[in-house]
């Protein structure tokens, strides 16, 4: 059976591999399953340096209370959004750059293709308390409210936080949200849009595109090309 280090390595080495990393920041978190907390990197170190001796157990307090060395200031993005979403098992934050910058514009993130389907109609939801760190139990369930049922949260000037009921889920909601305002970024810079997928459609291509069998496989891409073996038999947190 996969450990949650394991799990977790496993997170930070395909969010590496999508591109994803932020130097040493950034992070993705993993519920423990004797609800003690979030499992998750160590601070200090890329994303693609993570190994199972880099890997931490934090409570909803903040203290450490498994594994070796310094736990994220902002923890509470796992901890708090865990709390509120019972139907999570993984909750990823990092610092995309088309991500970051869409969520600059105030204007609705649209279907352009695929992957905007999983954050349009409704509009994917932004954060407005701070742009700043989210360092307290309190700032992490605003953001837990914001997020509210969706996948995804835009952090204007800090961000994204994705989620999923696995690993696999939150890591891919986070590569797919970011490819989806790189497209509409381009888009229009080319000019006014003027097409997308409405409601009903976006509704069918949620069911069509990204069923839990496209997510493993794209999540078993990643895991790929970080070069991480996929054991078939593991069990999914």
């Amino acid at each position: 059976m996969t450990s949650p280090a394991e799990h977790v390595v496993r997170a930070h080495r395909a969010l590496a591999a999508a591109g994803q990393g932020d130097l040493v920041w950034g992070h993705a978190g993993l519920r423990d399953g004797d609800d003690r907390g979030v499992w998750t990197k160590a601070s200090g170190w890329g994303f693609e340096e993570i190994t199972t001796e880099r890997v931490v157990l934090v409570a909803p307090d903040g203290a450490v209370l498994a594994g070796e060395g310094p736990r994220h200031v902002e923890y509470p993005i796992h901890t708090e959004v865990l709390r509120a979403r019972p139907d999570l098992g993984a909750v990823v934050h990092t610092h995309p750059r088309a991500a970051t910058a869409f969520a600059a514009l105030d204007v609705p993130l649209r279907a352009l293709d695929h992957d905007g389907v999983l954050f349009s109609e409704p509009d994917v939801p932004r954060f407005g308390g701070t742009g700043g760190l989210i360092r307290t139990p309190e700032l992490g369930a605003a953001v837990a409210a914001a997020l509210g049922d969706a996948r995804a949260l835009l952090l204007p000037r800090h961000g994204v936080v994705a989620v999923g009921a696995t690993v696999a889920e939150a890591v891919v909601h986070a590569v797919l949200l970011d490819r989806a305002c790189r497209t509409q970024l381009r888009a229009m810079a080319a000019g006014e849009l003027r097409g997308w997928s409405d409601a009903a459609e976006c509704a069918a291509k949620r069911t069509e595109c990204w069923s839990p069998t496209q997510i493993d496989a794209g999540w078993r891409y990643l895991l790929r090309r970080a070069g991480v073996p996929h054991d078939p038999t593991e069990e999914k947190p």
